[in-house]
């Protein structure tokens, strides 16, 4: 395993890490002992990072990850979230009462005294601009309860007002080739002022796995079925924003960075890692084979100057005039 520094923090963390909304819930069925059995394996292959939230499951993938880290707590880091358990319009959510609620409640399911990195999820651009919230979590980071904070952003010009707070430690970001806006300004400036950078849905909801065809279907929990055009939260957490039939299309005419790769979703997780302002990639699992297979993607080979210039051409003609949404 690989490690990078979190921005300017003390945290060194794999640059293949894991994020545990699967399997927390919707994504369809999913199995606990499986869950368990991937977190280990995890671990045992260096990774000492996960990504979770308190709307996962209703706080059960941080029980998971509570059980899976145990008597570990020193080696394995673990960044939660919260905002959206409550209306993530309403001022009083994000109040020093409601948050250190949030907090306190995080912390009993993860079994921790402190939140390693502690992530605003996806709350509406007036909230980080009226700046209350940053208040609130600096006197939670005084008090022990968190470590480091950061904010988990939809778009490009959210994640750039985050670079000017000075406590802000880390920002995570959809990145993956089927949404590259980031690259230009957002990826730069945030090395440059030491903020680290963590990518979500790194496979677009499993688009860049090359599995599917059109005429796949999802259970009704899963949010590849529910949230497909945006009908439950922002559009850009499912297929990257990419309607489902048009984003298998893409994802076929892609197939090629799979050559000498292992497989598609190697390629597309190595593409991330080859960006070096990224600290790490967090793809989801529910199964220990995808647990394995993910880790591959740090051994494949790295795309040359040709092939990035490739991808990106690919991704300003055909990809980017599909992705719907504010990003």
């Amino acid at each position: 395993m690989n490690y990078r520094q979190l921005g300017n923090t003390d945290l060194t963390i794999s640059e293949l890490s894991f994020g545990t909304w699967a399997i927390g819930g919707s994504w369809g069925k999913s199995d606990d002992q499986e869950a368990l059995r991937g977190l280990e394996r995890a671990m045992d292959a260096g990774v000492n990072f996960f990504d979770t939230a308190d709307v996962y499951g209703d706080g059960h993938s941080e029980e998971l990850l509570a059980k899976a880290t145990k008597g570990k707590e020193d080696k394995i880091h673990i960044a939660t979230k919260f905002c959206r358990k409550g209306d993530i319009f309403d001022p009083a959510t994000y109040s020093e009462k409601t948050v250190t609620e949030y907090c306190e409640a995080s912390l009993k399911r993860l079994q921790r005294d402190t939140i390693d990195l502690y992530q605003i999820h996806c709350a509406p651009f007036d909230v980080l601009k009226n700046g209350q919230v940053f208040e609130v979590l600096d006197k939670l980071q005084q008090q022990g309860k968190i470590r480091h904070y950061g904010v988990s952003v939809e778009t490009v010009e959210e994640g750039l007002f985050c670079l000017d707070q000075s406590n802000v430690k880390a920002l995570q970001v959809i990145f993956n080739i089927f949404r590259q806006k980031a690259i230009p300004e957002l990826l730069p400036q945030a090395k440059e002022k030491g903020v680290g950078l963590l990518a979500r849905v790194p496979l677009a909801s499993g688009l860049l796995t090359g599995k599917f065809s059109k005429q796949a279907t999802f259970e009704a929990d899963d949010h590849r079925h529910f949230n497909k055009d945006g009908e439950a939260f922002n559009v850009g957490e499912t297929f990257a924003g990419v309607e489902f039939a048009k984003g298998v299309e893409l994802s076929q005419q892609l197939h090629w960075i799979s050559e000498g790769r292992g497989n598609m979703a190697r390629a597309a997780l190595r593409w991330i890692l080859d960006h070096e302002e990224i600290t790490t990639v967090i793809p989801g699992f529910k199964t220990v084979k995808q647990v394995e297979d993910n880790l591959q993607a740090i051994e494949v080979p790295s795309f040359s100057e040709g092939d990035l210039k490739k991808v990106s051409d690919f991704y300003q003609t055909e990809i980017h005039p599909n992705i719907r949404g504010v990003y």
